[in-house]
């Protein structure tokens, strides 16, 4: 396989960074969270992190969050499902989410 197929695996692998005051906090024990995508397995996301990033991932976990019903204008909408990981990651290694790749 070309070099260049893989990478774009890994890019359709995690979606983006989610940034939240809990993610944050997490960043303290050398954890960073992503939006994956929804059939995206543990070492699928394991595998892209290492790849993008050129870190040394130790654990991941992996949850599904079910879109909250909010209102507009008095109409209930229901804000999409999506997969997020929490990636820990090796003692030293670091990711800075805030800039791009």
């Amino acid at each position: 396989m070309a070099k260049d197929a893989i990478d774009t695996r890994h890019y359709d692998v995690i979606v983006a960074p989610h940034i939240t005051e809990k993610a944050t906090l997490l960043s303290e024990h050398n954890a960073v969270v992503f939006k994956v995508a929804g059939k995206a397995t543990k070492t699928e996301i394991k595998a892209a992190v290492e790849a993008l990033f050129d870190v040394k991932v130790t654990k991941v976990n992996t949850l599904n969050q079910e879109g909250k019903t909010k209102r507009w204008k008095g109409s209930p909408y229901k804000r999409s499902d999506f997969k997020k990981a929490v990636v820990t990651l090796a003692p030293g290694q670091s990711i800075d989410v805030t800039s791009g790749i």
